[in-house]
């Protein structure tokens, strides 16, 4: 992927070095055992939104407690930090023109870089070993880099422009909520069965992957910045974590019926029609009757 010399947002908070502290979740008041918090994980591991609101969904539960916020730093200026700058310079340069072309603001999100936990402002207790969340309550999205060293490791997918992937997925969390879709699915899952509101997390999940696929169309239109394989390894990551891939490799048997985030197939084909077109409108997985 190519992308050195570009601009590199100033909307970072680096939190590295903190240590985060807390001890678990609170939501309402009570607390989640520990067999909640296990479910939580497995249905939040990639790719998806803060795992406190799979638990607050499991737990019936209000809002997740407030906690304090942790102190940010001037973000580091290794390569890697550069890198995560730069691909979130791109969201914005992207999603900016987007917005304007229809007739609206783009407000871009903070991204928040820590190492092992962290505090957010309406999601809980933020968790490194759950992988890259958005929190629509603060508008940010918060990163462990040791994450792609982990998805490399585990799920043999790695690369830059999987990486950027990985960070414009929750971008599209960001856009979703400021489009006010993530609120409308939100608000429609307290009257749902949990098949039905598994059902709707995986359309707002596709969906996300398809907004990723925006983002690469119209960056690269404009920077040029995907080079020979890196499509492919961005296919492979969202074979790799699809949830009949992630259930099979952790229990050894697929269950429908709990996926949250959509299976190996539909990932790839989502933000495949995304990288394609180019087209919002194209992404439309909630009126769609084969995902």
């Amino acid at each position: 992927m190519r992308w050195e010399g570009d601009r590199q947002s100033d909307n970072i908070e680096d939190r590295r070095g903190d240590g985060g502290g807390g001890g678990g979740f609170s939501f309402g008041g009570g607390t989640v055992g520990i067999g909640t918090i296990v479910i939580a994980l497995v249905g939040s591991w990639f790719f998806g939104v803060s795992p406190s609101t799979i638990l607050n969904l499991l737990s019936g539960g209000g809002a997740p407690a407030q906690v304090q916020q942790a102190p940010a730093h001037p973000p580091a200026n290794d390569r890697e930090t550069q890198f995560v700058r730069t691909v979130l310079g791109y969201t914005e340069d992207t999603w900016t023109q987007i917005f304007r072309a229809n007739g609206g603001t783009y407000s871009p999100p903070h991204l928040v870089l820590y190492s092992g936990r962290t505090p957010t402002q309406g999601c809980g207790m933020g968790q490194a070993a759950v992988g890259p969340f958005y929190c629509p309550a603060d508008r940010k999205v918060y990163l462990d880099l040791d994450f792609f060293r982990m998805m490399q490791q585990r799920f043999k997918v790695g690369g830059e422009f999987t990486q950027a992937y990985v960070i414009a997925h929750e971008v599209g969390h960001h856009v979703q909520n400021l489009l006010g879709i993530s609120g409308k699915v939100d608000s429609a899952r307290q009257h749902l069965s949990e098949t039905q509101a598994n059902a709707a997390s995986v359309r707002l999940e596709l969906q996300a992957d398809c907004f990723a696929g925006v983002w690469a169309y119209h960056t690269n239109q404009a920077k040029q910045i995907i080079e020979q394989g890196d499509v492919e390894s961005a296919l492979n990551a969202a074979s790799a974590i699809g949830d009949d891939a992630l259930q099979r490799q952790s229990r050894g048997v697929v269950v429908p019926d709990s996926f949250t985030h959509g299976t190996s197939a539909q990932r790839v084909r989502w933000f495949t029609r995304g990288l394609q077109t180019g087209s919002v409108e194209q992404c439309n997985t909630f009126e769609a009757r084969q995902l």
